[in-house]
């Protein structure tokens, strides 16, 4: 069955080996480019340039939520040193609350913590901000 509307951006989950975490706020990021370079076959000047595939890249991952009392993610910062790699996984859902889109992030490390901005004005959540290199992001 196909859906003429889009899927509302703010219905998303995310999971950390297998874990559900919760309380984010958005997930930027997501990204894939390839690298393309000029190939000419052999040495003559006549032979028509190819464009070849060099590369696929995945941009950095940035998440931000509101810091819980959760222990999570800062034992992961604090020793991403010393811990391999972890794949992270988000699942965007529907109003019923079924996955509908996933995005599979593999190895992904901590490369940047942000913590938040505190102030005595106004009553703002203080927002915490992860920023995650991965090997590969793939869609489905």
């Amino acid at each position: 069955m196909t859906r003429a509307s889009p899927y509302q951006a703010f219905n998303f989950v995310v999971v950390l080996s297998g874990v559900e975490v919760g309380g984010f706020t958005e997930v930027s990021g997501l990204s894939l480019s390839m690298d393309i370079t000029d190939d000419r076959a052999g040495r003559s000047l006549k032979s028509p340039v190819r464009k070849v595939l060099t590369m696929h890249k995945s941009g950095d991952v940035t998440l931000k939520r509101g810091i819980v009392s959760s222990g999570d993610f800062s034992a992961w910062i604090t020793s991403s040193g010393k811990q391999a790699p972890r794949d992270l996984t988000l699942l965007l859902k529907d109003e019923k609350g079924a996955p509908v889109h996933r995005w599979a992030l593999s190895r992904a490390t901590p490369l940047k913590s942000t913590g938040p901005t505190l102030s005595a004005k106004g009553n703002d959540v203080a927002m915490e901000e992860l920023v995650l290199s991965c090997e590969t992001i793939e869609s489905s």
